[in-house]
């Protein structure tokens, strides 16, 4: 909004009033054109501090178009980045305070008191959590196997932090759901990984059973044709399971490159 006072002054008249105003309205209120006020309108638009709403015509012609003053919760952003830089500069001990500290933020969370037993329940206590936080999951049965699950996390409420300090952001929300999945008696069986940026506007969660200790849902095991048995693999070795093609491969490997190999939050470059 740089330093201007009429752009100032229209949006603290938009926040004392109970109802959208529109550009007539606010020009008599400020004894400014309307064509002055739809400029500064438009500014506060594209900067997300006041929104536009669709309102009937008084009388004959076309809708009017009413504006509001956006409600911030104060400063949320920036005493996000500020407990960030707080964490000091070693990425791997950043990393390993913030899953701390989500693990005692899902200390506190009600329990959802779902028990875990098979992989397709650790998934939905997965879904049901990320939902009520607001990170929009989606399922992606394209990529689930018997082994892994894959959610697509298609909101952040912490996006634009998270893409300077992914091992924080991400690492706060990898602890919050190790800590629900244990409470839920996942301990030592379902192992979570997060994938941040995948797409610019996508992170992903991946979720696997360790075989042998979960078993998973009978719709989930592979189909084989025919008759044919199902093959394990050979004894000590584990198929890995595969990201989508998006996910960054380090040359010569299969997985993807992690920041820290105790955190499972896979390095993704900056956005």
């Amino acid at each position: 909004m740089s330093d201007s006072w009429p752009r100032r002054r229209l949006l603290a008249i938009l926040r004392g009033a109970s109802e959208p105003l529109d550009a007539q309205e606010l020009a008599k209120v400020t004894g400014q054109h309307v064509t002055t006020v739809r400029f500064h309108l438009d500014v506060l638009t594209r900067e997300s501090l006041v929104r536009q709403f669709q309102q009937p015509p008084r009388g004959r012609g076309r809708p009017r178009i009413g504006y509001t003053a956006v409600q911030r919760s104060v400063g949320y952003q920036d005493l996000a980045q500020v407990l960030a830089d707080q964490l000091g500069s070693d990425p791997r001990r950043r990393s390993d305070a913030s899953i701390a500290a989500g693990r005692a933020w899902g200390s506190k969370l009600e329990a959802l008191e779902e028990p875990i037993d098979t992989l397709g329940a650790a998934k939905d206590v997965t879904m049901t959590m990320m939902s009520e936080l607001g990170f929009a999951p989606e399922r992606e049965p394209s990529t689930e196997t018997a082994d892994q699950v894959m959610i697509r996390l298609t909101a952040c409420p912490l996006r634009d932090l998270a893409r300077t300090h992914s091992e924080v952001v991400c690492g706060v929300h990898l602890g919050l759901l190790r800590e629900i999945l244990d409470r839920n008696g996942a301990r030592d069986s379902v192992t979570v990984r997060l994938h941040p940026f995948v797409e610019p506007e996508l992170c992903v969660a991946r979720l696997e059973h360790l075989r042998g200790m979960i078993v998973p849902e009978p719709s989930e095991q592979p189909e084989v044709p025919g008759d044919q048995p199902r093959l394990a693999p050979p004894s000590g070795i584990r198929v890995g399971p595969q990201l989508r093609s998006t996910d960054p491969v380090a040359p010569g490997s299969t997985e993807p490159q992690l920041r820290n190999t105790d955190t499972h939050i896979a390095q993704q470059p900056a956005q």
